[in-house]
């Protein structure tokens, strides 16, 4: 069976809305997968400003803006689909939204983009809300995206996503774990503002700066990295972690790229340290931003090299849109009301089939 969905992903680090436009083929429980078209939609600085304050505002300009970006996904697929005229091919959508509150310890998660405002713009089944059923069950809400790396990218033993928060899917036989590892591109991009940059392309300002010793050492004794998984980040604990110590500092910026990068890369080796797979050669698979950033690449397997793991990054297609992927798949898989969020990998009471459906077609 081929289902042709749009998965749509929105991440901490506010450079855009990620769009997918996918053939997933499901042949006797085997699933592979085609990109057809992907896109990143930058935000305005004013839709940054939006997002990045949301959790701010009063309950009425909260609801409102939840409606307001709702719609405004809506009208950016459209555009999509009739930029890659793929009108009447598209099945449906699996939309993320972009989290703005995430406590699990109280039950509450909310990723902000209304799912019955996208469906009325596009008039096609969505699927949203795909968090907020595991964290109701005691679940962690994060990370979703290991039945993607069960499912698409079962080669790996360490499947690592450095987006705006680095986290990590590990393989050792059947069993599944995963969790977040540390602030990632969300501190590496706010410093590289500093110097009026988006981002520190490839690494290379880091890789000019010299090690804070100091800092690298408090950062890596934080409180968090104690905490056995699952456990997730919110963007609150990251601020509160990290912006003390780093931004709020004098140091230069290049020192401080340099150092948070090394940071990324001593957690990312203590992760695959603390969980070892059953093999001798293990494999570890690099997406998101930071896969782009080849200085941190670069101190990634310098970390990890002591535990004779090789390290692979993909095409750019599957570093860029390897999340909006697999929203794709979960919500084909909740269409098919097969499980899509695993118990085992959240800390959840129970597997669980994820997501809000609506259906956008009008009907005779």
């Amino acid at each position: 069976m081929v289902y042709k969905v749009i998965g749509l992903m929105s991440g901490s680090s506010l450079d855009g809305l990620d769009m997918v436009y996918t053939h997933l083929n499901e042949v006797r429980g085997g699933w592979s997968f085609q990109i057809v078209h992907a896109a990143c939609l930058p935000y305005t600085d004013e839709w940054v400003a939006q997002l990045r304050h949301a959790k701010n505002l009063s309950v009425a300009d909260f609801l409102k803006l939840h409606t307001a970006y709702g719609h405004y996904i809506g009208e950016r697929v459209n555009e999509f689909i009739t930029t890659h005229n793929i009108q009447h091919q598209v099945h449906f959508i699996a939309s993320h939204g972009h989290t703005v509150f995430h406590e699990p310890a109280s039950k509450t998660t909310f990723q902000i983009g209304d799912g019955a405002a996208i469906a009325a713009r596009v008039v096609i089944p969505v699927i949203s809300d795909l968090r907020s059923l595991d964290v109701a069950l005691n679940g962690q809400g994060a990370p979703i995206v290991p039945v993607g790396d069960k499912l698409l990218f079962g080669d790996y033993d360490y499947l690592l996503n450095i987006g705006g928060i680095a986290n990590i899917t590990i393989r050792n036989g059947d069993n599944m774990l995963a969790f977040d590892i540390c602030p990632a591109n969300q501190i590496l991009n706010t410093l590289a503002l500093q110097l009026d940059k988006p981002y520190d392309d490839r690494g290379n300002i880091a890789a000019s700066g010299g090690l804070l010793g100091d800092v690298l050492e408090h950062l890596n004794k934080l409180h968090y990295y104690t905490l056995p998984a699952p456990k997730s980040l919110s963007n609150e604990m990251v601020q509160e972690m990290i912006y003390p110590s780093l931004l709020q500092s004098s140091h230069a910026t290049a020192d401080m790229l340099y150092t948070m990068t090394t940071h990324i890369a001593t957690q990312v080796a203590q992760a695959v340290a603390q969980h070892p797979t059953d093999k001798e050669n293990p494999t570890l698979l690099i997406t998101g931003g930071g896969a782009f950033n080849t200085f941190l690449v670069d101190k990634i397997k310098e970390a990890v090299a002591p535990y004779h793991i090789t390290v692979a990054v993909p095409d750019g297609d599957i570093i860029k849109y390897k999340e909006a992927l697999v929203m794709a798949l979960i919500g084909t898989l909740r269409w098919r009301e097969e499980t899509n969020v695993y118990s085992s990998v959240t800390g959840a009471t129970r597997d669980s089939i994820s997501g809000a459906l609506w259906m956008g077609q009008v009907y005779a």
